[in-house]
């Protein structure tokens, strides 16, 4: 039986990504940074890919990663969701190296294993797992076309951009136009990707990369989605035991009890279908596909839930730029579209049980 408790190891891993996100990915930190021109923290990616070489736990220790599983990349993702930090972890360490797994280029794997390169597939990141999703023409070796939707591409050093041919090819970030676009989540930025004769070096095949690529994307994103809910409750709990009105502490009122006692129901839920997903990918298991649908299914409605209830419950501090509050609902509502909606994957889940609506 699948066991889906963490273990020792994956609780030292989160102990460590949490102090070094608490010394150096303060939501104040992340306030301040997202007022710039560049929202980013690459000193924060830095010390997570380099200095924890977290960037490549998905990759073989062979071909210069740390030789661990989705499991372990969804602790990860937890915390970072936990402080909405502003790292290309899951562009890089997941979508474009699980998309590098499926081509096999141990070259390129090796750079995003370091952390010294960031990598970017050029997928709008709406597209869910084995939707249609736009490829660019290729043509005497160059690459002529539009993305837009491309979440980090403004800090990625090589593009994974699929093409009409059914390839996907490796393109140098200074070869193409990134124009940024407007977005929700101002900590994880989109943008348009314009490549005009962009030169570029087939990796392998689009179709099956992509389509892993999406897949994992999915499942650990609920992970993330699980970080964000837990951050709220767990903080809309501490300010309601603080908070006092007529002289006693609001969250002692029966109403709110109530609400925040249906909240913790559901973020244990969403932490069950997280971690079950996870498990799923990281063992191969034949039920992964169902695993990531269910996920997803579940996680985006909990997490913006969560983040809609600790604005409101934070009263009038909660409506402000200064609380971070709002940085979370913000990643929730962009992750509720990320890699599928949830309506998308419930229509997934329903073919993949044979369970159609009549």
């Amino acid at each position: 039986m699948t066991d889906l408790l963490y273990s020792e190891e994956e609780e030292a891993l989160r102990a460590a990504v949490r102090d070094l996100l608490t010394d150096h990915c303060a939501p104040t930190d992340v306030l301040t940074r997202i007022e710039s021109d560049a929202p980013h923290d690459l000193a924060v990616w830095k010390s997570l890919a380099e200095g924890m070489g977290l960037a490549g736990l998905l990759v073989p220790e062979e071909q210069g990663g740390q030789g661990a599983s989705a499991r372990e990349v969804a602790v990860v993702l937890e915390e970072l969701g936990r402080a909405v930090a502003p790292v290309p972890y899951l562009t890089s360490a997941v979508v474009a190296t699980e998309a590098l797994l499926a081509c096999g280029d141990e070259e390129l794997l090796g750079k995003l294993a370091s952390g010294r390169t960031i990598g970017a597939l050029a997928v709008g990141l709406h597209a869910a797992p084995g939707a249609v999703h736009k490829a660019l023409r290729h043509e005497n070796g160059s690459l002529y076309g539009e993305l837009s939707g491309v979440a980090d591409a403004a800090v990625a050093d090589v593009l994974l951009v699929p093409a009409e041919d059914g390839g996907l090819y490796a393109v140098a970030a200074e070869a193409v136009t990134v124009t940024p676009q407007v977005s929700l989540d101002l900590t994880r930025p989109l943008a348009t990707v314009r490549l005009e004769g962009a030169p570029g070096r087939r990796v392998g095949d689009a179709g099956p990369a992509v389509r892993r690529a999406l897949r994992a994307a999915a499942g650990l994103l609920a992970s993330e989605q699980l970080g964000i809910a837990d951050w709220c409750l767990t903080e809309t709990v501490r300010h309601l035991k603080e908070r006092k009105q007529f002289n006693r502490p609001v969250g002692g009122f029966q109403a709110l009890k109530h609400r925040l006692a249906q909240l913790w129901l559901e973020v244990a839920g969403l932490r069950a279908a997280a971690r079950h997903a996870a498990d799923a990918l990281a063992t191969g298991s034949e039920d992964t596909d169902i695993a990531v649908a269910v996920a997803e299914a579940y996680a985006a409605p909990v997490a913006v839930r969560a983040a809609e209830e600790a604005l409101q419950l934070h009263g009038g501090i909660g409506m402000t730029w200064e609380h971070p509050v709002h940085l979370y609902l913000k990643r929730a509502k962009a992750d509720s579209l990320a890699y599928g909606t949830a309506g998308a994957h419930r229509e997934a889940l329903a073919d993949l049980v044979d369970l159609q609506a009549p």
